[in-house]
This record gives structure tokens, sequence and C-alpha cells, in this order.
């Protein structure tokens, strides 16, 4: 519903703003529209989605924002987006098979190739 004492109460409002969201819902659902996915789009499908689509965004950020910080960083780049899905266990799944443009490697060593400490 509008929010209390909210101004002009035909003022109108994005659904994403009524869903609590950043992303565009409005768009999202003009694009399921488009791309011939079904017949018809439900009203709640570009809602979800949104949410879906902005909780990974959220995730990928959060966590190359704290490998750029461990960098010493202040600024996100590819290579802290690679670190960040690569050492998610359930990040690196998902985009197993993405390659990140400028991300490089993630470090490893294999053990048995260290040397003895003997």
């Amino acid at each position: 519903g509008k929010a209390a004492g909210s101004g002009d109460a035909s003022k109108s409002q994005s659904r994403s703003s009524k869903a609590g969201l950043q992303f565009p819902v409005g768009r999202i659902h003009r694009l399921l529209k488009k791309g011939n996915y079904a017949q018809r789009v439900g009203a709640g499908a570009p809602v979800y989605l949104a949410a879906v689509l902005e909780y990974l965004a959220a995730e990928i950020l959060e966590l190359a924002g704290n490998a750029a910080r461990d960098n010493k960083k202040h600024r996100i780049v590819p290579r802290h987006l690679q670190l960040a899905i690569r050492n998610d266990e359930e990040l690196g799944k998902l985009l197993g098979s993405v390659v990140i443009s400028q991300g490089g490697v993630v470090p490893h060593i294999d053990p048995s190739l260290l040397p003895t400490g003997t």
C-alpha cells in the first residue's frame, strides 16, 4: 500500500518501489513479454524475477567488496569479482561456465608440489 503521509494521493509509484526493490520491475516485465518466453506473463513474475536478480547482484557485490578491501583497494575491478565468485562454493557452481574478462585465476598450489618440512 501507500506510505502514510506521502503527499498527493494520486502520485504514481513504480512497481519497483512498491515491491521495495532497486531493480526495474517494469523493464523486466517488458523484456519477458518481448522475449517470447510465453504467450502471457503474470503480474507477479517480473517482481519475483527482479527480486532474485537483485539478491544475486547484492550477494556478488558484497563478496567483491570484501575482496577489494582485502586487497586494500577502494574500487571493485573484474579481478575482485572473479575472486569473489570462485571462492564462494554456490556462486562458483552457478557461474562455473562463465569467463570473466580480466579476471585472472584463483591462486592455488597443490600441497604435493610444496617443499617438505625436512
